[in-house]
């Protein structure tokens, strides 16, 4: 038995029917696809986390939290 109980051949029969009804250029190209979207979504993970080591946008941000706070406060009391 193999993934899921799955044999080994039935991997293969299904990989050989895909590949005779998509042809292998367009199963490259859509793995190149796949991973130049992965690729994107981890640059731009990336450069989100970027700015927060920065000390000013950290004191922007605290100076933000602040009056938000005080503004929750009057609004409450």
């Amino acid at each position: 038995m193999g993934i899921g109980g799955i044999s080994i051949w039935q991997l293969l029969i299904v990989l050989t029917i895909v590949i005779l009804l998509f042809g292998t250029k367009k199963l490259r190209g859509i793995g190149t696809d796949l991973g130049g979207a992965i690729r994107g979504f981890k640059k731009s993970m990336n450069e989100d986390g970027s700015t927060s080591g920065d000390p000013e946008a950290l004191e922007f941000r605290d100076a933000q939290t602040a009056d938000a706070e005080q503004t929750f406060r009057e609004k409450q009391g």
